[in-house]
């Protein structure tokens, strides 16, 4: 199993593997033997934005990031800060990224990617202002619902939902398989 993790970050020892009895059963964890903190492994939650531009004719932003080789595009996302609950993260990530005003939001729902570990919560956003993109994302377009092609993983699920809601029966893109 891949872990971050290889130091115990409260007395610097090595982690070793350990198995425990936990309520879901046998469980391989890591734990610090010296002074028995353990490595959880939880996914993070992530929060991601199907933003319709309300002054764009309700067309669809979807961004490439700056990090990313090739032309893929996709939901702006981003990780909760401590403090705010997911309404007011995806509200200051959509902000921050694109510069664009939240006018309202609705939970699409929750998705399991588990490849990253992480548990993403998808919003669709009602936005508006004029976008200008942090340094983090390189490029954005601007879509009609009809015309947005799904990718199959977490965010992609969160777009076909999304736009199954509103009466429009998703196309996915075929991604080549990770070796």
């Amino acid at each position: 199993m891949a872990h971050a993790f290889r130091f115990c970050p409260s007395c610097s020892t090595e982690l070793q593997p350990t198995e425990s009895l936990e309520d879901g059963g046998l469980k391989t964890r890591l734990r610090c033997p010296a002074c028995q903190w353990t490595h959880w492994n939880n996914p993070t939650p992530v929060l991601a934005a199907i933003i319709e531009c309300a002054d764009q004719g309700g067309r669809v932003l979807l961004a490439r990031n700056a990090a990313w080789s090739g032309r893929m595009f996709a939901l702006i996302t981003g990780f909760m800060e401590a403090g705010e609950t997911p309404e007011e993260g995806i509200t200051r990530e959509v902000a921050e990224e694109t510069n664009l005003e939240v006018l309202s939001l609705d939970l699409i729902g929750v998705y399991d990617f588990q490849r990253m570990n992480q548990v993403i919560i998808a919003y669709h956003a009602l936005a508006r202002g004029e976008v200008r993109l942090s340094p983090e994302l390189a490029e954005y377009k601007l879509y009609a619902p009809e015309d947005l092609v799904c990718w199959p993983a977490g965010t992609g699920y969160a777009l076909a939902a999304w736009l199954r809601r509103r009466g429009i029966e998703p196309r996915f893109m075929d991604l080549p398989r990770r070796g």
